[in-house]
């Protein structure tokens, strides 16, 4: 299946949370399964809460399923805790990690930025919205960007960059100081259900 193309309230709607931090899927209203009149709320089974669980990662980091499904092969090839694991892989994902520096307001507007080439990581172009960031590495911005990005901070006045990220206004650059840990992510998920679904 191609990338999604439509309305993106439908799903923060579908799974009963908001995937983006905004207002218009923040609002109450808006987290009504989605139809004309939405469907009578079932009770989940076993199968569907891990299936909800996955699909709500997949909307929040704009992940298509068969990239999701190699990060959680990838996760499990890695000693440690698979569940934490999958999580540092997709926060550590180039266009996620614009958006949690505050550069952009949406995983989708951070994409964008990322693949019309306005994204530097250490000084070179990277166009790729999947790049893995490593600790270390520093974001910054070509000149021409600079004032949307600038829009975008005035616009999130008042959000909280997670304490993994170094960032400095002024530059408008973001610097890599620690892998994320689980208490860091503002977002909240079981990712060993997500772990589970696929075991």
């Amino acid at each position: 299946m191609a990338r999604y193309t439509g309305p993106k309230v439908r799903l923060s709607r579908r799974v009963g949370v908001p995937i983006a931090d905004i207002p218009k899927h923040t609002s109450k209203r808006q987290l009504n399964p989605p139809g004309m009149h939405g469907y009578r709320m079932r009770r989940l089974r076993d199968y569907g809460l891990r299936l909800n669980e996955k699909q709500k990662l997949r909307y929040h980091y704009n992940v298509l399923e068969k990239q999701f499904r190699a990060y959680v092969d990838e996760a499990a090839r890695r000693p440690g805790n698979t569940g934490e694991l999958l999580m540092q892989l997709l926060e550590t994902r180039l266009d996620n990690v614009v958006r949690r520096s505050g550069f952009a307001r949406t995983i989708w507007a951070a994409r964008q930025m990322v693949v019309h080439g306005h994204v530097r990581v250490n000084g070179k172009k990277v166009d790729r919205p999947s790049f893995a960031i490593k600790v270390g590495d520093e974001l910054s911005f070509k000149p021409k960007i600079e004032k949307l990005v600038r829009e975008h901070m005035e616009t999130m006045a008042g959000y909280e960059v997670p304490g993994w990220l170094d960032i400095n206004p002024g530059k408008l650059t973001s610097k890599i100081v620690a892998l994320p840990v689980s208490e860091q992510i503002p977002f909240d998920i079981n990712p060993n259900l997500v772990i589970e679904f696929y075991r």
